[in-house]
């Protein structure tokens, strides 16, 4: 017999009634320790009845391990990879300016959940957030609240998301980070009194925002198009340097006269593979552990520069004193010795660098510590460095940056007035030829002078000062060829003082002998 709707609505009414007793008399008598012990059996094992039988696996990813002193790593990167990847699906965003990063970054709000799909298979990532019961006073960031994410899939794709899915989370995060971080420009801070500036770093950094390209490069084409190829090869061949057993670094000497753009060319290649700048002062580092401990705290995809290594340091190898001057410090009193001895221990108290440390530090053992890092050396003379700092190996490529030639100009004439030809160009042509400008005089006479752009009158400036260093020039080798007449005539004359005299010698034996 079927039952009617108003015994069915009277049956509901006492159950709700017999409910609300028993909850009653639960929360009246039952003890509150008692309460939270029950309430957290029965969600305990209703979540595990409910597991049993569902068919979704989860994995939790805390924002604090360990000590939770540091931010766990995979969280960092988890979140970067959402923020970028599925903030469009997530209907709750929150905004947030991080640390060194380029521009405002959106995020996944707390307990907010999303869908992923990669390779075909479907997750969804929730964030969840609590806040802890103690009262106790906190200490470091993250003890009063609780963050984490929990991934969440079907128990089939187990394999594939913990083998594969969760790898190209942790790759791709790194690669947005990158991306979107702030790079730097480093220098290297100077000991003082046993410690360190900085909260203890070794470096200090400022923003790195230098505009320099590859494009604005006043060079050849073709030698350009080279040294792009080589730095974007590297940047590539990780899995080839592990393959034979090298560390993923390369080093580069960049030498010619001042002024053809040595600097540039560092920040040019810092912009083209999106690298951090580490100038190190050499005069700077007190000794070859300081040097090692710099090292050390670089980090990857780095360009650590070494400008005008021949001015940085004595590093010619040569340190021996003569038989000659042995013979003179014999000589000297005591006190000259002591004044000797004082300056000698000042002046090594400044830098006690080597160059058996500098070796090391480009490619011995330390070099292996970090990964996808360029050294890069600068000189205005390549004769005075010793051999074993710039052989292959240490210094793989050589790139000489020599004065300004007709293809260079052009490059130069277009980037700083809009022209790729004029009537003045085949003068221009001739005179650089014919003199020595560096690119960066040409650059300083393309320049305009006021707001208005003249390219006649910038191009005729250029003009005027080709003409001008070549007359510099002449009078310049004029003058040489001037005194090396001038002291050539004195070696002969001193010449033909020695033969006289020889002779004169030789008639006043001569009678003597008669």
């Amino acid at each position: 017999m079927m039952m009617n709707t108003n015994d069915m609505f009277m049956q509901f009414g006492s159950f709700l009634a017999t409910m609300m007793f028993v909850k009653a008399m639960y929360e009246q008598y039952l003890p509150h320790q008692w309460r939270d012990s029950i309430r957290s059996f029965m969600y305990r094992y209703t979540e595990r009845i409910v597991r049993f039988f569902s068919p979704y696996l989860h994995i939790t990813f805390e924002e604090y391990t360990g000590e939770r002193f540091s931010r766990s790593e995979a969280y960092i990167t988890i979140q970067t990879y959402l923020s970028e990847k599925t903030s469009d699906k997530a209907r709750g965003l929150k905004g947030n300016f991080v640390k060194d990063g380029k521009a405002l970054v959106l995020g996944l709000a707390d307990n907010e959940e999303v869908t992923d799909v990669y390779q075909g298979v479907k997750v969804w990532w929730t964030s969840h957030k609590s806040f802890a019961k103690s009262q106790t006073i906190t200490f470091y960031p993250g003890m009063d609240e609780k963050r984490h994410y929990q991934l969440t899939f079907h128990g089939s794709n187990r394999k594939f998301v913990t083998e594969t899915y969760l790898n190209y989370i942790l790759v791709e995060g790194k690669a947005i980070t990158i991306k979107n971080r702030q790079r730097k420009l480093f220098t290297n801070v100077k000991e003082k009194s046993g410690s360190y500036y900085s909260r203890g770093s070794l470096w200090s950094h400022v923003e790195f925002k230098h505009p320099a390209s590859f494009e604005t490069l006043g060079m050849e084409e073709t030698k350009k198009n080279a040294i792009k190829n080589d730095l974007l090869r590297f940047r590539s061949a990780k899995d080839y340097y592990n393959k034979i057993g090298k560390p993923w670094k390369r080093g580069y000497l960049l030498y010619g006269p001042p002024g053809t753009g040595k600097s540039t060319m560092i920040v040019a290649i810092a912009n083209l593979l999106e690298y951090d700048i580490y100038d190190l002062e050499l005069t700077a580092v007190k000794d070859n552990t300081t040097l090692r401990q710099l090292l050390i705290e670089t980090s990857g995809k780095s360009i650590v520069v070494i400008e005008d290594i021949d001015c940085s340091l004595d590093l010619t190898g040569e340190r021996s004193t003569t038989k000659n001057e042995k013979k003179d410090d014999e000589g000297e009193d005591d006190k000259e010795k002591v004044k000797k001895k004082m300056k000698d221990e000042g002046e090594s108290k400044k830098s006690e660098v080597t160059l058996s440390g500098l070796l090391n530090f480009i490619d011995g053992i330390w070099s292996a510590i970090g990964e996808e890092r360029l050294i890069i050396f600068t000189t205005n003379h390549f004769e005075k460095l010793d051999q074993a700092l710039i052989r292959r190996g240490r210094m793989d490529v050589h790139i000489e940056l020599s004065y300004c030639c007709f293809e260079s100009f052009k490059m130069l004439a277009n980037n700083y007035l809009d022209v790729k030809s004029h009537r003045l160009f085949d003068t221009i042509k001739g005179l650089l030829e014919e003199t020595k400008m560096n690119p960066a005089d040409v650059a300083e006479s393309l320049m305009p002078k006021s707001l208005e752009l003249d390219v006649d009158v910038c191009l005729g400036n250029l003009v005027k000062a080709l003409e001008k260093a070549k007359l510099d020039d002449q009078s310049k080798k004029e003058e040489e060829e001037k005194k090396e007449k001038e002291m050539k005539a004195k070696i002969e004359a001193k010449e033909e003082g020695k033969e006289e005299q020889e002779e004169n010698a030789n008639e006043n034996k001569t009678k003597n002998d008669e």
